[in-house]
């Protein structure tokens, strides 16, 4: 099935006759990406001490339950090596400002996770006790964007840094936290709920951390470190739930796989490949723009081998499938070909920080076209 109006997709000549793979039964192998050349990071001119710290150690807090549930750790993050100086000057600039103020600030999701594996994260996220009213007023070029979840960009520096709040993320959560599965402890700091309230929200457990860049504690509600030890991608909630609620996370498990080289998990997979057809119910935006972060930012090569092997590659990219599926190209297979070889040689040349235009993308896939139009 192709997508209607997606600028680089289109029903394919040769029909696909290789059936969809079976049901994944054991855990999907790391994929062999390819080491990319990675420019440099330029240290913003703040010294550490600019985000004022306090190093004291900061002990685990177990859950109550079954030991099924992760534990809710603090973790010092100087004693993990996550350096302050990653962060950009616009963002510092940000999280300041509303900090002087005396709200409570915190950088969330993939960056936190890009400092803790020590890469350069492709852009920050932070959160905020401050309402979106207040933040807008601190700043003098901000703008709430977003009806169904809401969040504010501030312009600074010739930069956009995104801030949402913890009142607005907490009144579009509609899930019943009631049950059990979720481990929250019977007496547990109200803090520490309204953290652990919002780390339910995201997607992966490796992007439910928290960082308190002045406290310097990394807050880990969801066994998240864990997970980038075992270099694995599996959902916050079970899979079925969590990609009937956004199936474009379907797509972002296959590019966090394939960017940082983790393993899928068992369960996670499985839904990846069972309900990969809902992907074709996103608009055409959302569509292009989850490809092109899939193609642009340095793991072009392995997010396709990743397309191929769940199936998506059919739905997505049709003449590529195609192409694939003319020279004999298993779902497994380990050898290359002119396509993946094309995008090979341009991962060599990106990097989260330094991505390359999408309409190179279309201009690499463009000759496959032509050859089978």
């Amino acid at each position: 099935m192709a997508i209607p109006g997606l600028g680089f997709a289109c029903r394919p000549h040769v029909p696909l006759r290789i059936p969809l793979f079976p049901c994944v039964s054991k855990a999907i192998p790391s994929v062999n990406v390819r080491q990319h050349l990675v420019a440099a990071f330029d240290v913003v001119d703040e010294p550490e001490d600019v985000l004022k710290v306090d190093n004291d150690n900061h002990k685990s807090v177990s859950t109550e339950g079954d030991g099924k549930v992760p534990e809710w750790k603090k973790l010092n993050s100087k004693e993990r090596g996550i350096s302050t100086s990653k962060i950009t000057r616009p963002t510092r600039k940000v999280l300041n400002v509303l900090r002087q103020k005396g709200y409570q600030v915190y950088l969330v999701g993939g960056c936190v996770r890009d400092l803790v594996l020590n890469r350069t994260p492709k852009d920050f996220d932070i959160i905020t006790s401050a309402e979106l009213k207040e933040v807008r007023r601190s700043f003098s070029w901000c703008e709430i964007v977003g009806k169904r979840f809401p969040i504010c960009h501030v312009h600074i520096d010739d930069a956009i840094v995104e801030v949402s709040s913890f009142s607005t993320s907490a009144s579009n959560f509609k899930r019943d936290l009631s049950s059990s599965e979720y481990g929250k402890p019977i007496d547990c700091e109200e803090k520490d709920y309204v953290r652990w309230r919002n780390c339910l929200q995201r997607d992966f457990t490796i992007n439910g951390l928290m960082f308190d860049p002045y406290e310097r504690i990394v807050y880990d509600y969801l066994g998240g470190m864990e997970d980038i030890k075992r270099a694995k991608v599996k959902t916050v909630i079970p899979p079925s739930t969590s990609f009937q609620e956004d199936c474009a996370r379907i797509l972002r498990a296959i590019r966090i796989a394939a960017r940082l080289g983790f393993r899928i998990s068992r369960e996670t997979a499985r839904f990846v490949k069972n309900l990969c057809g809902s992907v074709s119910g996103l608009d055409r935006g959302r569509l292009l723009m989850e490809m092109n972060y899939m193609l642009a930012y340095g793991s072009a090569e392995a997010s396709l081998r990743l397309l191929w092997k769940f199936g998506l590659l059919e739905i997505l990219l049709p003449i590529q499938a195609a192409y694939l599926v003319q020279n004999g190209f298993r779902r497994r297979d380990k050898r290359s070909n002119m396509l993946l070889s094309l995008f090979s040689n341009m991962d060599k040349l990106l990097a989260p920080d330094r991505p390359c235009h999408s309409s190179l993308c279309c201009m690499k896939l463009s000759p496959l076209w032509t050859n089978q139009a």
